[in-house]
């Protein structure tokens, strides 16, 4: 009896608490992903949603919507994310490129050499630099928190070869998405770009119209290519697959300090989480891939060097024909080469 009625006293504790939180929440932030509950970017959502509710003692609720229920594009959620229907959206640079193209230049490739290169200025001012691009191109509407990942590192993959220098990507039919820029770097090596949409990249390996891609293996192994056909990948790791997230500016700001800290101190928490997803994600991947008889290839310092010398025509390119592109790409330049100084001189201290 005794066993009962403290069950019972329990659970209406927990329900008349549940009532509290939610009668408590003076912001509610509404956040959405065109992704899946197996991807980086729900994994990021979870922890900024775990942080921001516990750190602002129920003040802020945060709401998930996973796929395509607010929004089903870069476009489309950008819209909602100015005029106010969704408050936090995150894109890749492809889908925010038609609004503010010089996001592409996360996609140029071979200028971070590493995680702990792109981590070190994906924290820093170059982000906030982009920010100040944004918001006086949206007229202060759309703010860019910050920038994580999304499936680790671009590399080649096809079904026909080892590419293990520019010479091999001769003639391969390779899938970009819509946007300019990664169809420049695979004319500029050698190969034929050709859009395929994302749903669509399955069945095109199958029936040869496209032989080759530029995707992360977790994706690679999350749609299972390697059934299409899909066996070979070279790591030459050309583009960090950057995550930009969005929010509503005006509901940012509408907020009182103490509740902005915590909002921003959730992004931090979101980035971390999303930096560090890919990593463990891809390990179970890479031993799926060479499991089912996939070539994994490394290309040697001097093959990385030949690969970033055949590109170096798509960095002018960029320069020349995106709105703000010269702007951009110094900045991420010098946050490369104080990245590269402060993690070189990090890591020598730590091998005396």
């Amino acid at each position: 009896m005794l066993k009962s009625t403290l069950k019972c006293l329990t659970v209406a504790a927990m329900l008349a608490g549940s009532a509290l939180s939610a009668a408590a929440a003076d912001y509610t932030l509404r956040a959405t992903a065109n992704s899946n509950e197996n991807d980086e970017d729900y994994d990021g959502l979870v922890v900024f949603k775990n942080y921001v509710e516990a750190a602002s003692n129920g003040a802020i609720e945060v709401e998930l919507f996973i796929g395509t229920q607010l929004c089903s594009n870069g476009a489309e959620c950008l819209q909602g994310v100015a005029d106010g229907s969704i408050d936090i959206y995150i894109s890749t640079s492809g889908g925010a490129s038609g609004i503010f193209p010089y996001v592409q230049v996360l996609d140029l490739p071979y200028l971070m050499a590493d995680d702990r290169i792109a981590e070190h200025v994906l924290q820093g001012d170059f982000t906030r630099t982009m920010r100040d691009m944004a918001l006086e191109d949206s007229d202060n509407m759309i703010r860019l928190m910050t920038v994580g990942n999304t499936g680790g590192w671009r590399n080649f993959a096809n079904t026909k070869r080892r590419i293990a220098e520019p010479a091999d990507m001769e003639g391969l039919k390779i899938r970009t998405v819509v946007a300019d820029l990664p169809q420049e770097l695979v004319k500029a090596l050698g190969a034929s770009p050709t859009p395929i949409p994302w749903p669509e990249l399955f069945t095109s390996f199958q029936t040869g119209v496209v032989e080759g891609s530029k995707n992360g293996i977790t994706d690679i192994m999350g749609m299972k290519f390697p059934d299409a056909g899909l066996q070979y990948v070279t790591l030459d790791g050309h583009a960090y697959m950057g995550a930009l997230w969005w929010m509503n500016n005006e509901k940012f700001l509408s907020m009182p300090e103490d509740m902005r800290r915590v909002v921003v101190d959730g992004f931090y928490a979101l980035q971390q989480a999303t930096f560090a997803s890919p990593k463990r994600k891809s390990i179970q991947a890479y031993e799926d891939f060479v499991a089912g008889g996939g070539d994994l290839y490394v290309p040697t310092p001097e093959q990385k060097e030949a690969f970033k010398e055949a590109a170096t025509p798509v960095y002018d390119w960029f320069k020349e024909n995106v709105a703000r592109g010269d702007e951009i790409f110094g900045a991420l330049t010098e946050a490369v080469a104080e990245a590269e100084r402060e993690v070189g001189s990090d890591r020598q201290a730590d091998l005396n």
